[in-house]
């Protein structure tokens, strides 16, 4: 049995076929190159020898091969330039992380501004809630509750519903109004500190009233205006049920509304509470009334619903865990004092409980306050930069120097005001890089491409 070797080739490989080249008389062409001998060595510009001219640099400057031996050298490129950071957070679009950390780190850098305001306003708070707690119990005086397996009978009953609503319906009444007023206050004074803080400026208390104190009315009025258009929702879904039991409707369908109804409110509850979210930072930043201030804020969430109800309630979710943490301690000792947690306790230690628990609110208080209203003024300016390019005009205020004050900080905020004209150039979409302006480098890149044929900043990470 012999293999089948075609004419000429003798096993070698001499006869198979050989790579075609181009004629040397032809353009372009180079022709088949020499044929390869062991024992000659290679000229210059053969193979194995760079040709001439190699690792030479032309006469008109430009870059060109490197040494005999190396490899070719290219222009460098240049690193994409870092976004500047004068304050708590860089100005540019923010992640999740940088939110959160930007909110701590506003705290720790103006702590009198942000622990102590929550401080005193909380402070005052709890005096008059608790003093007003002291002054009804020793008015009403001790209530004995009945041991296990007690029947009561309908006069004991009555009395102890009477006392307990001539205690808790005054208190409870006077805590809502003042949580409201303070809770207000705390915002308007909070997004004051914590805007100021973006730009790297600290200011006192006294400072951040005398800024916040004129937009306290309109700041009011929304707060106000928000739970009214969410009661609005329900008494219109409450006034469907009533004229369909009017009617006589069936119970099936009344029961089928109700419960799709009830679906629906909640949905649309958490809906208009979302998309009002920066409602207060608009009124006390950009300085507008109520109506425009929800409309502002549903314009800013638009498109954005899901990020801000994530963060809005990670954010909760850390608060929540903070102040409890902070309460243990005090809830125990008010515990061991006598009860600290009921408002109507039969022991001689209700009064030290009572004072022990309202310490622990104010201090829970004071420090998860200022952490909720950090995030709600850093995911503002966060959705400001993505959508109108916000961070560019904060940087051109960053770089000329000074701390504004009075209106000239408050054009910063008000959209178009302060726009500085690099804000007018077409940003790059994500993941297309950021192009670094005249000034690279230097972290104020004007946002503007350079010209044809120049590579992206950054090397290829930029595309």
């Amino acid at each position: 049995m012999t293999d089948n070797v075609p004419p000429g080739d003798n096993g070698t490989g001499e006869g198979q076929p050989q790579p075609w080249f181009p004629p040397a008389d032809e353009p372009g062409g180079y022709g088949q190159p020499p044929p390869f001998d062991p024992g000659q060595a290679p000229s210059a510009g053969s193979y194995g020898q760079p040709p001439p001219g190699y690792g030479q640099t032309g006469g008109s400057g430009q870059p060109g091969y490197g040494p005999p031996g190396a490899p070719p050298s290219y222009p460098r490129w240049q690193s994409q330039p870092q976004a500047p950071k004068p304050g708590v957070i860089p100005l540019r679009p923010l992640g999740v992380g940088e939110i959160l950390d930007g909110a701590f780190t506003s705290i720790r850098r103006n702590p009198r501004a942000t622990l102590g305001i929550a401080a005193l306003l909380l402070t005052a708070s709890a005096v008059i809630t608790t003093t007003l707690s002291l002054i009804l119990l020793h008015y009403v005086g001790t209530v004995n509750l009945p041991s296990p397996g007690q029947q009561l009978t309908t006069a004991q009953t009555s009395r102890l519903l009477t006392r307990f609503a001539e205690v808790l319906a005054p208190t409870a009444t006077v805590s809502l109004v003042l949580a409201f007023i303070v809770d207000t206050a705390l915002t308007g004074l909070l997004t004051v500190v914590i805007g100021r803080s973006v730009l790297g400026h600290k200011i006192t208390a006294g400072e951040a009233w005398q800024i916040a104190r004129p937009r306290m009315a309109a700041l009011i009025g929304t707060t106000l205006l928000i739970p009214l258009i969410l009661i609005g929702l329900w008494a219109v879904y409450a006034l469907v049920l009533v004229i369909l039991a009017v009617l006589h409707a069936p119970g099936a369908l009344i029961g089928g509304l109700a419960a799709l109804g009830a679906i629906a409110g909640i949905i649309l509850t958490i809906w208009f509470t979302i998309m009002f979210r920066m409602a207060a930072q608009v009124v006390v930043l950009e300085r507008e009334g109520p109506v425009r201030a929800l409309g502002r804020s549903w314009r800013l969430v638009r498109g954005s619903f899901w990020r801000v109800l994530g963060i809005t309630l990670l954010a909760g979710l850390i608060v929540a865990v903070t102040a409890g943490v902070l309460q243990i301690p005090f809830s125990l000792i008010a515990a061991v004092a006598g009860g600290g947690n009921s408002l109507l306790p039969s022991t001689g230690g209700s009064v030290a409980g009572i004072l022990i628990s309202a310490v622990g609110g104010v201090v829970a208080g004071a420090v998860a306050r200022p952490i909720s209203a950090g995030v709600a003024v850093l995911l503002y300016v966060d959705l400001r930069m993505r959508r109108e390019g916000l961070d560019l005009v904060l940087q051109t205020a960053a770089g000329g120097g000074g701390t504004p004050t009075g209106d000239e900080f408050a054009s910063l905020w008000r959209p178009g005001g302060g726009a500085a004209p690099a804000a007018a150039a077409p940003r790059p979409g994500p993941g297309q890089g950021s192009w670094p302006g005249p000034d690279a480098g230097t972290g104020t890149g004007t946002g503007v491409p350079p010209g044809p044929g120049a590579p992206p900043a950054g090397g290829p990470a930029a595309w």
